[in-house]
């Protein structure tokens, strides 16, 4: 017990502390909005101590370089909840697609988890996205990947930016966050396209009807019946989703750790 209130253990764990805290500040569920500040503080404190009984807190000197590892503490939080909070837009950018081809573009609503405009399309989905994270208890596996960095990247160690690994992992995790969300969008877009084209022939067989009235109401009507048939596909999809962010999540730990 004396050893813990020593005062020279302080600086390990105000480093432990930096790094939940930024870690809340983007990973998804726990950085939005309507969480309330104090709960965010407080569940990062809590973390912290739990984490600091748990590794070996190494004795740092409070110096120059202390600085600089505040600063990567606070990096790898940011960056950790970044790549989770990017795949998950996928989601979004997917219905931003779907928005697009309905004619829904225009209709942006506010998120008031995040603040920002987003598709009406998109919205849904992530909504559902999001309560499937939390019926598999997907959070809690988020918090283990926190507290999993510990182990790979000690507390006194720098980050090696000179490792090509790094860049090629966030190119290849890009190139999957547009290939989920082309999957996800593929399916009713395709149906949108199919239904633009029977358009364009009617509207070169019968020139008396005004395609432009019906064509909206009737893109809107199939988009919706489209998506109540591709609910069922999207779960899966999203299951894939969230394995993929919880592995990107760990290679990117490794990466960080120089393994």
């Amino acid at each position: 017990m004396l050893e813990v209130i020593n005062l020279n253990y302080l600086p390990s764990f105000l480093l432990i502390l930096v790094r939940f805290t930024a870690f809340f500040a983007t990973v998804p569920i726990f950085s939005y909005r309507n969480v309330p500040n104090q709960f965010k503080v407080g569940i990062a404190f809590f973390l912290a101590v739990v984490t600091f009984y748990t590794i070996e807190a190494p004795d740092i000197a409070i110096d120059l370089s202390y600085l600089l590892l505040i600063g990567k503490e606070a990096l790898i939080g940011l960056l950790l909840g970044l790549i989770a909070y990017m795949i998950l837009a996928a989601v979004q950018i997917a219905g931003g697609f779907i928005d697009f081809q309905m004619g829904f573009a225009i209709a942006n609503v506010i998120d008031p988890q995040t603040g920002a405009q987003g598709p009406l399309v998109g919205q849904y989905f992530y909504t559902i996205a999001i309560l499937f994270l939390l019926t598999v208890d997907g959070h809690h596996l988020l918090l283990n990947g926190a507290m999993f960095s510990f182990e790979m990247i000690p507390l006194d160690q720098f980050i090696n930016f000179n490792n090509e690994n790094i860049a090629l992992f966030i190119v290849d995790t890009f190139n999957q966050l547009f290939l989920i969300a082309f999957q996800l969008a593929i399916p009713i877009v395709g149906c949108l396209f199919l239904v633009d084209v029977a358009l364009g022939i009617i509207a070169r067989t019968v020139p008396q009807l005004n395609v432009f009235v019906v064509g909206l109401p009737l893109k809107i009507l199939v988009a919706l019946f489209v998506i109540s048939m591709f609910i069922v596909m999207y779960i899966s999809i999203v299951k894939d989703l969230f394995t993929l962010m919880l592995e990107a999540i760990q290679v990117l730990i490794k990466l960080f750790g120089g393994a």
